[in-house]
């Protein structure tokens, strides 16, 4: 066995023995620890593979990580959204059904129109194309984080257990798959977590980044997310005129982030820390693209230590600093400061303030604990009465956050089949997830 795919049974295997749960950071993120003195040390690191090659044979520069970030070039070279940077070529990957697996930069565009570096994962199944190609779909994955160690193409399972379950199910039924960090999740400076365009075009963009790679992706694509990566889909939906060479055909947003102008407000009333790290997330990203939001100088000295310590850990990990704080010394904001504060998340991240032309599929946990399922469908209704033609809800009962991915497996494959995607295998099931 080679080093390399010695290091990947590892991983496999730690995250095994992980249970299966998302909330508060739930498993996966633990396998970079397992690796963390093989990494070190550069035995294990998963960019030591191929550069790859695009379809006309031209070699690309491979991706190179240091201390968990991606090392991008300053200036970045001329390119267009969805240009590839750099590619690594990891070959067939086991933990993804045998699925060839690429780490990748490319260029993407920010909230304020800026060129910007963003990395992510390609994933391209096994076995020959079909006629026409596999059509694309492009994952947003929820919150593991905003420190660059936190990025999912740096972890085996791409985040978490049941999102490398939900790929692998979407690669087994004929889809390829890319699957984005978002901006400043591995790659220079600070993430900008749930800022709608900036995520959004991070995920057209890494389809057009893909087509570099391989001649066998169908221009026909979707976008599909979880949780932060809901609200990144739908996003998505409103950016993809930007590839205007594909044909984007629909959107998933399973449990998707909403109401943002409420979470500051709602996780001071809640008075339960472990809430502390998204919103602490939250006003990092808003400070990332606001520059009129200082952290610093909003929270003071000693709430700002404290955010200081949560932003550096990925979710999992994040608890720890906040077990003897409570929510008012961490956000200790005035009421006129927690309403301008909450605008401007809402304006830059309520994914149902514009239409989506495109049909849409918004999926919901009826005991989903982490986004209130009123929440959800008052998504689907603001969506609506906007002059969106086309979306349609379905609720899980008894599903919480987690659940309701590997519930909604079958019904997501017949939607993709209805706008143009494959046939749903006749053997379809839906996976099993722990309670979170």
């Amino acid at each position: 066995m080679s080093i390399s795919s010695g290091c990947r049974a590892l991983a496999r295997s730690a995250a095994a023995r992980l249970p299966r749960s998302l909330r508060a950071a739930k498993a996966a993120l633990a396998v970079s620890a397992v690796l963390a003195f093989a990494m070190a040390s550069g035995a294990c690191s998963p960019f030591s593979r191929l550069e790859a090659s695009g379809p006309s044979g031209i070699a690309l520069k491979g991706v190179k990580l240091t201390d968990h970030t991606y090392e991008v070039p300053q200036p970045l070279p001329p390119g267009g959204p969805g240009t590839l940077i750099a590619a690594t070529d990891h070959g067939p990957d086991p933990a993804f059904a045998a699925a060839r697996h690429w780490t990748v930069l490319y260029h993407s565009v920010d909230a304020h129109g800026v060129d910007i570096a963003v990395s992510g994962t390609v994933l391209l199944p096994p076995g020959d194309a079909p006629s026409g190609g596999w059509p694309v779909v492009s994952w947003g994955h929820g919150t593991t984080g905003v420190a660059d160690k936190c990025a999912p193409s740096q972890t085996p399972n791409l985040g978490f257990d049941v999102y490398a379950q939900e790929l692998r199910s979407l690669l087994q039924a004929g889809y390829a798959v890319t699957a984005t960090d978002y901006p400043g999740l591995g790659t220079p400076g600070m993430h900008t977590y749930l800022v709608g365009p900036d995520e959004g075009n991070a995920i057209t963009d890494i389809v057009s980044a893909a087509r570099h790679l391989s001649p066998d992706l169908a221009p026909t694509w979707f976008a599909m997310g979880h949780s932060q990566g809901g609200q990144a889909a739908l996003f998505a939906a409103r950016a993809a005129h930007r590839a205007s060479d594909l044909r984007f055909a629909g959107t998933v947003a399973i449990a998707p982030a909403s109401h943002l102008g409420t979470m500051l407000p709602g996780v001071i009333a809640s008075g339960q820390s472990s809430e502390l790290s998204f919103a602490l997330y939250s006003l990092a990203g808003l400070s990332a693209t606001d520059a009129s939001v200082d952290l610093n100088q909003m929270l003071g000295p000693s709430a700002a230590q404290t955010a200081s310590q949560v932003l550096s850990k990925c979710l999992k990990d994040s608890y720890a600093p906040l077990a003897h704080v409570t929510t008012r010394q961490t956000l200790p904001l005035k009421a006129d400061q927690l309403g301008q504060v909450g605008k401007k998340m809402s304006a830059y991240g309520d994914p149902d303030r514009a239409p989506i032309s495109d049909p849409v599929l918004i999926i919901q946990g009826a005991a989903d604990h982490d986004v209130p399922p009123q929440w959800t469908a008052a998504v689907a209704r603001n969506l609506r009465s906007l002059g969106s033609p086309s979306v349609t809800e379905h609720s899980y009962p008894g599903a919480d956050h987690d659940q309701v991915l590997g519930q909604s497996i079958c019904d997501v494959l017949a939607f993709f089949s209805a706008h143009g995607g494959r046939t749903p295998p006749d053997t379809c099931a839906p996976f099993s997830v722990a309670p979170g």
